[in-house]
């Protein structure tokens, strides 16, 4: 299986796309692997180089001690661009993978083209929120926290259409090793990104659902409003916008990229 060795951590990635097509990196969120993007494949993979890794702490990947930070987890994804020999490349991700891009956009802007984040924000949630997340899923493990998760991601509409889907994305979050979880929950808890996104120079696409129960309503035209140039999609969606809305995330991310 195609691993890559960094520093304390072996983060598992897949290739998929035609070789010399313009990269595009897919970062997954908390909770969740590589696979969740899944839904996105078969239309973005037709013309870019797609780069889907497991973070760390997930998935395929090692999980290292924590807590972890989203500067940390930028830097493996720097990393994981120099190990595969890729110049720049565009980066999409969700919720945390979301704070991850920022970061990127901010600390690394020569190695991205356009960025996309989406279901996000330069801060998300209390310290005693992620506090109490970590110390429940520490006593408990990931059935502690895995129905009340299910229920923040989808809508109870999508959940009662959609069970094998819901099922399977509620399966990513049961194989999530509970260590991983409560180290990358640090990570969201001690980013605070609001004073610096200004600074934000390189294209982004902000994806927001407007029925997310994890971001604050205004939080997407917010981000679109601080961010020079940044562009605002809004879904009528929960948390997961790829998963709940596939196409027309699909189909957003592809006009914007290609733009």
């Amino acid at each position: 299986m195609p691993y890559f060795e960094h520093k304390d951590a072996k983060l598992y990635f897949e290739l998929a796309g035609p070789e010399h097509g313009p990269a595009l990196v897919f970062s997954n969120s908390l909770g969740t692997n590589l696979g969740m993007w899944d839904p996105q494949m078969t239309e973005l993979a037709r013309t870019n180089r797609i780069l889907r890794y497991d973070m760390r702490g997930h998935g395929k990947s090692s999980v290292t001690p924590g807590p972890y930070t989203i500067p940390q987890l930028a830097g493996d994804v720097v990393a994981l661009l120099d190990g595969l020999g890729i110049e720049k490349a565009d980066f999409c991700g969700l919720s945390m993978s979301g704070m991850i891009g920022m970061e990127l956009a901010r600390r690394a802007p020569q190695r991205m083209r356009k960025v996309v984040v989406c279901n996000t924000a330069p801060k998300l949630g209390s310290v005693a929120a992620w506090n109490t997340r970590i110390q429940t899923v520490q006593a408990g493990g990931m059935k502690a926290v895995a129905e009340g998760v299910i229920e923040r991601w989808f809508t109870p509409e999508f959940r009662a259409g959609s069970p094998a889907v819901v099922q399977s994305t509620r399966q990513m979050l049961l194989d999530t090793p509970a260590e991983g979880y409560a180290a990358c929950c640090g990570a969201i808890r001690d980013m605070d990104g609001t004073g610096w996104i200004a600074e934000i120079r390189v294209p982004m696409l902000i994806v927001h659902g407007v029925r997310d129960p994890v971001t604050a309503p205004d939080d997407g035209q917010k981000m679109a409003k601080t961010i020079p140039g940044a562009q605002l999609v809004e879904l009528p969606v929960a948390h997961m916008s790829n998963i709940e809305a596939a196409a027309a995330f699909t189909m957003a991310v592809a006009k914007f990229l290609q733009a």
